[in-house]
């Protein structure tokens, strides 16, 4: 018995050693089998993680701002280049402390501490690769003293870079515009935005030709990965990404005859436009007063900036295109030329003008000729700006027709041009009035608007287009952008107007006379030679509403009130009246009457073009 227990005893302890080894192998089994998953994993699964994980130990990689682009005059002068800058900048991933590498570099530049602080923001929001600009237009002194104390300063590189310098910045600062630094606003309008724009201090378009065309003129930036040893000494570039500079822009404008309409118009708070008749192409488009544009890339200062916002005459607003303005005896074109075409006026047909019209029990008073102009026909009634006759035609042809009419010419549009803030003017309709007021259209706001006076907004671009398309008889559009990189944008061919030829050539008599008869409103400003002689239109526009008192007991002058409340002296024109080649249009806010103030000015225009594109050809 004791032996049989003994051998049983055996048997059993030695089928419990068996399962314990056969379990030990399983799980011995086991864990090579998840070693050798694992291994595989990391071997080949995980090995492009790994790989550039370890890659990012020693491969940096940095942005190359691109150059932005150039833009020229139509003669190929520069207006808009880049100009060397002396900068410093720190990549957060070549130093271990950023903020020590900066208070040793404050001892070397002025850097404040609150500057300091906003660099650490800066640096704590961008990828670690992106370098940051911690100065710029350093002078050379300051720059060489960071340059010999570079190996004391982890992260920071001394760079020669480029910022944008405006040449005869005044006289182009409206339509080139200026760059600054990129704002959180401004990134908020990118679904998307380009690596670049999150570089600080990278600067972008902010107004005119810079801000509209900002993605052809910025470029695109470069990539460069280089191979850093353990200091973060770079060893080589390991490869690059090419990008590419921003276009070259050939605006139509000429820088010459730029200048010469600020200098013609400085002084005074007014605008100008001067396009050539059959092209459109836009040859001088001024505003004034004006700023400098370098101001705003080298950094405003606060009393520059409080010195233009709190001008009353607006300096930052460019009013060749923006501004809107009761366009006064400019718009009786509109109304001859709808008369005309529908009909209702023929073209030798007269109106007696007795220096008032009457409506209901309201009189409309003559603004030129108190006592009457007497019996005119058409071309007579626009060369002395008959009030009285053109309330006859607009009560007839009516504002719908008159309005259609105006629009054709290019007023109560919003052309496409690279330029802030174009308006679109306002020609009012029956619709428009009850809709915005809710009130019926009446009889008396016709003929405030036949006058251009009334709701009716027209900008100076918007009446040199309309000058523009009386005297060629196309629907001309206005062209600012010459070349993009040397391909050519100019529209060439333009569609007819659909008008009759004498019905135009009835209003461009009109417009002549107007400028070259004795009785005409702009007589004195006339061009005395025959070959570049101008036909043109003058208009005043009122600001302010004339009591029958004050015309009972003696209306003021302009000159006696208070300059926001003297009228807008107006101009347009085109010469060769035989031959069309350029159109002006001249707004003085506050000027007074346009015959004495805007025609000249509007003359003086026209001459120089003329006689600069002789010299330049001679």
């Amino acid at each position: 018995m004791r032996k049989l227990f003994s051998e049983q005893n055996i048997e059993k302890v030695r089928k419990s050693v068996s399962r314990r080894i056969i379990l030990l192998g399983l799980g011995k089994m086991t864990l090579i089998g998840i070693l050798a998953w694992r291994m595989r994993k990391l071997q080949i699964e995980d090995s492009e993680k790994y790989r550039l994980q370890a890659e990012e130990n020693r491969i940096n990689m940095r942005l190359i701002p691109p150059e932005r682009g150039l833009i020229l005059d139509t003669r190929r002068k520069e207006l808009a280049v880049n100009i060397g800058n002396y900068k410093l900048v720190i990549t957060r991933e070549e130093t271990s402390n950023p903020k020590e590498t900066l208070v040793k570099l404050s001892k070397l530049i002025d850097l404040d501490d609150k500057e300091i602080e906003k660099i650490l923001s800066n640096i704590s929001k961008i990828s670690p690769f992106v370098p940051i600009t911690i100065a710029e237009h350093l002078s050379w002194e300051s720059f060489s003293k960071v340059v010999l104390n570079l190996p004391a300063l982890p992260g920071i590189s001394p760079e020669m870079g480029l910022t944008r310098h405006y040449k005869k910045p005044t006289s182009i600062a409206h339509v080139v515009g200026y760059v600054g630094p990129v704002s959180k606003k401004d990134l908020e309008k990118f679904d998307n935005p380009d690596p670049v724009l999150q570089i600080p201090k990278f600067q972008i378009g902010k107004t005119g030709v810079e801000r509209e065309l900002e993605e052809t003129l910025r470029g695109k930036a470069s990539l460069s990965k280089v191979e850093v040893n353990a200091t973060g000494r770079i060893i080589r570039e390991t490869e690059r990404i090419s990008g590419f500079s921003g276009a070259t822009l050939q605006l139509t404008l000429d820088n010459e005859l730029q200048e010469y309409a600020y200098q013609r118009l400085s002084g005074l708070c007014a605008s100008s436009v001067l396009m050539e008749v059959n092209s459109g192409k836009i040859m001088s488009l001024s505003s004034v007063p004006t700023f400098d544009p370098n101001q705003f890339v080298l950094g405003i200062s606060q009393k520059y900036w409080d010195s233009l916002l709190n001008n009353k005459l607006r300096p930052l607003s460019n009013k060749a295109v923006s501004g809107a303005y009761p366009p006064a005896s400019t718009l009786k074109m509109a109304v001859a030329l709808s008369a005309l075409e529908s009909g209702i006026l023929s073209k030798n047909e007269t109106f007696e003008c007795p220096g008032h019209f009457d409506l209901g029990d309201q009189r409309f008073h003559c603004w030129k000729k108190k006592g009457g102009h007497g019996k005119m026909d058409l071309k007579q009634a626009i060369a002395q700006s008959c009030d009285v006759y053109f309330w006859e035609l607009a009560r007839k042809v009516g504002i719908e027709r008159i309005g259609n009419t105006a629009k054709s010419l290019g007023l109560g549009t919003k052309f496409d041009l690279p330029l802030s803030s174009i308006t679109q003017g306002l020609m009012p309709t029956k619709s428009w009035k009850k809709k915005k007021f809710d009130q019926p259209w009446r009889v008396g706001d016709t003929l405030n608007a036949a006058v251009g006076q009334g709701f009716t907004l027209a900008s100076p671009l918007q009446l040199a287009v309309m000058t523009s398309r009386i005297a060629s008889g196309k629907a001309i559009e206005p062209q600012l952008i010459k070349s993009i990189d040397g391909i050519n944008k100019i529209q060439k061919e333009f569609a007819d107007l659909n008008y009759n030829k004498s019905s135009l050539e009835i209003i461009r008599n009109g417009m002549f006379l107007s400028v070259n008869n004795a009785k005409g409103t702009a007589y004195k400003s006339r061009i005395m030679d025959e070959e570049t002689a101008m036909a043109g239109k003058t208009g005043t526009s009122q600001v302010r509403r004339i009591s029958m008192i004050e015309r009972e007991t003696g209306v003021l002058k302009n000159e006696d009130l208070p300059w926001e409340k003297r009228d807008h002296a107006i101009f347009v024109a085109y010469a060769p009246f035989k031959n069309p080649k350029y159109a002006v249009a001249i707004i003085i806010e506050h000027g007074g009457s346009g015959a004495q103030a805007a025609a000249p000015i509007g003359r003086d225009i026209l001459l120089n073009a003329f006689y600069y594109n002789r010299k330049s050809i001679s």
